[in-house]
């Protein structure tokens, strides 16, 4: 073999003839370079699936939310075809707001709510927290209490308010019976627990918060299940008490949860409806009555779907303007957070 022949078969210091440094013997040299990264999905594809949501929230939140404050601005008995076309209907414009705010009913309406929120964050949701961090503990028969206290949330809004009815019922009612049993019959109200105005609106909130004392204990058990329990056993090593832990590391930190179950609990009792319905029908003199109870009564017993399209576009109002101010202005920092740690974990 002549010279030339040997230098063009003898192997590279590398390897492979025309191959580089750290490439494997036979690389395609046109692969070399830096990986491409892997697409998203498109545009587009993230709009198919999209679509049947956004359809969906169009038919049944955007179109009732337009077609409210359309008729609001309307005099219409809700006979005929919508306004303008039909017969009974008239423009109004704003008069039916200005009614609303000075309805003596719709006022009340705006104090009970303040009244039932104030109640919610003072009783209900604190005894749902101090129950979730003493169920939190291990004794025998957790589960079995957890089961018990969350077991009315499953059940209906109307089961509840039927249930509670016959249990208040003045004449032939389990709670009387149980009072006179006791020697407290004295202290049933006149009128019965539904019929006192007076005290009406007090056993509606216990009946709303028996429905959804469970809920908000399982939230708060979970927020507390996320608490690591390196924190609560080095302090206890450090000396700290109970309460104090308490104090500086588990309520601190279930921060975020506690803001939460109040936004739900706010939202909830500005959208209450059903169980008043049911178990008083607003009354006695409208002194249990909420917005949307008021609202239900001029739609569908007086036939002023006008005015009651502007009650429910007040109430759509409130509820947002809530909800904006306390996203930010409340939850901020819980959002951010979120946001930065679903961003690290990418």
């Amino acid at each position: 073999m002549t010279r030339s022949s040997v230098a063009q078969h003898r192997p590279s210091r590398h390897g492979v003839s025309g191959s580089h440094p750290g490439e494997p013997a036979g690389a395609d040299p046109r692969r070399a370079g830096p990986r491409r990264r892997r697409r998203g999905p498109s545009g587009l594809t993230i709009f198919l699936f999209l679509l049947p949501g956004l359809v969906l929230f169009g038919l049944l939140v955007v179109v009732p939310i337009v077609g409210a404050g359309y008729v609001s601005v309307f005099r219409w008995n809700g006979f005929g075809g919508p306004p303008p076309t039909s017969e009974t209907s008239s423009f109004i414009g704003l008069d039916n707001f200005t009614r609303a705010f000075q309805d003596p009913i719709f006022r009340g309406d705006l104090w009970r709510g303040l009244i039932l929120v104030a109640l919610s964050l003072g009783i209900q949701l604190p005894a749902a927290l101090a129950l979730a961090l003493l169920l939190h503990q291990r004794f025998p028969g957790r589960t079995v209490f957890r089961l018990l206290f969350f077991a009315p949330y499953v059940i209906s809004e109307v089961i509840t308010a039927a249930l509670f009815s016959m249990v208040l019922s003045p004449r032939y009612g389990f709670a009387n019976q149980v009072m006179e049993a006791v020697g407290l019959d004295g202290l049933v109200p006149s009128g019965g627990w539904l019929g006192n105005r007076s005290v009406v609106l007090f056993v509606v909130f216990a009946v709303v918060s028996w429905k959804y004392f469970g809920f908000h204990m399982i939230i708060y058990m979970a927020g507390r299940q996320n608490i690591p329990r390196e924190l609560t056993e080095a302090a206890a090593t450090d000396g700290a008490s109970s309460w104090q832990i308490f104090q500086h590391i588990t309520l601190p930190l279930m921060g975020p949860t506690i803001r939460v179950t109040i936004f739900l609990s706010i939202i909830g009792v500005i959208q209450l409806f059903d169980m008043v319905w049911v178990l008083t029908g607003g009354g006695p003199v409208n002194s249990s009555e909420t917005m949307a109870v008021t609202m239900y009564r001029h739609a569908f017993e007086r036939n002023e779907f006008g005015y009651a399209s502007a009650i429910s576009v007040l109430m759509f109002l409130i509820a947002m303007m809530f909800a904006l101010g306390y996203v930010r202005f409340v939850m901020r920092r819980d959002i951010e957070g979120a946001v930065t740690t679903a961003g690290g974990r990418r």
